[in-house]
């Protein structure tokens, strides 16, 4: 199987670059997996494709205002980090860009201010392909939380404003611990949540703290040789409970994201509902857990687009995807989103 199957035409231009001005007012495309049909609709109106009994399941995880600023406290020469997400309760890796060296000390800058901060970062370990492992004296998240800026996707082209804080996170969020946003609930509202509710559908939640890796392009030409890289998640008793619950009685399980996709469909092979989630979805899985999912437009050549031609089928998903870029949809993280079901 080679990636350059899972390819789309992405024009510049229908790459959503801001989020909408008010937070929910995107486009929705619902797409039947079993036909290939596709319907026009509204985010806001998702709960016209629901069904009561229908089981959501929701990704808690907080975004880190990872994107540090520092100053090698040798000679002055800037350096940029990332502070990447929490595994096991820890976080203490980074991506760098610029030469470093273990042992090198960092001076945190303030990126409201452009001024130094007590702060330093000294860094550890150099694991290779820019990242690394650091130590300060109190915990990266807490000094990325006061000095850093949102870690925007690459494909944004531009710094991340003040409208990026508040946006660039669900309206649920409170695990802080991840370098990127779970982005198909970026649009989710607490007036949708309730509308849901009131449809009849109950809404569970986990955690999975997203990595950079999601936007890292795969680098082998066959999908098979990718290696996934792992990302920290938990699923509480309750979730896993209601998750039966809804199987047993003949309900659906709608997973809002891919985070939540992989989750589920890892703690249903292993068992585990803690600890570090590696799993590969491409086309030709069998998913034991999700019957609907709630996800973004994917970027050509993605894990993440693999994963929803996996679940999707590819000969239905390429379809919709240039029924999107012709019809004026806006696509990645801060633009519209598919209801695949």
């Amino acid at each position: 199987m080679l990636v350059s199957d899972y390819n789309y035409n992405l024009p510049e231009e229908v790459i959503a670059q801001h989020p909408p001005k008010i937070r929910g007012t995107t486009r929705l495309l619902a797409l039947s997996r079993k036909t290939g049909e596709i319907t026009d609709s509204h985010y806001a109106d998702l709960a016209d494709f629901l069904q009561p009994g229908d089981l959501i399941v929701l990704n808690d995880t907080k975004v880190m205002r990872s994107r540090v600023f520092t100053e090698r406290k040798s000679d002055g020469h800037p350096r940029e980090l990332v502070v990447l997400e929490r595994h096991n309760g820890e976080v203490d890796h980074v991506m760098y860009r610029g030469k470093l060296h273990e042992g090198e000390e960092l001076i945190v800058k303030n990126v409201e201010t452009g001024e130094q901060t007590a702060d330093i970062i000294t860094i550890k370990e150099i694991l290779g392909n820019g990242t690394a492992t650091a130590v300060a004296a109190r915990p990266l998240e807490e000094i990325a939380q006061d000095y850093g800026n949102v870690p925007l996707p690459p494909y944004m082209h531009r710094d991340a404003e003040k409208e990026d804080i508040e946006r660039y996170q669900t309206v649920w969020a409170k695990d802080l611990g991840s370098a990127a946003a779970p982005t198909a609930s970026l649009n989710m509202t607490k007036e949708l949540i309730k509308k849901l509710e009131n449809k009849g559908a109950q809404i569970k939640y986990l955690t999975l703290h997203v990595g950079l890796g999601t936007f890292l392009p795969i680098r082998t030409d066959n999908v098979e040789e990718h290696k996934m890289h792992s990302e920290w998640f938990q699923i509480p008793e309750d979730t896993v409970k209601a998750i039966e619950a809804t199987k047993a009685a003949g309900h659906r399980v709608i997973a809002v994201g891919t985070t939540v996709t992989r989750t589920l469909e890892f703690w249903a092979r292993t068992g585990k509902t803690e600890g570090e989630d590696n799993i590969f979805i491409y086309p030709g899985f069998e998913f034991k857990v999700i019957d609907a999912l709630v996800t973004n437009f994917h970027a050509p050549k993605s894990t993440v687009l693999m994963l929803t031609a996996a679940f999707a089928g590819w000969d239905h998903l390429k379809p919709a995807y240039e029924h999107a870029v012709e019809s004026g949809y806006k696509l990645l993280s801060y633009g519209d989103s598919m209801f695949i079901y």
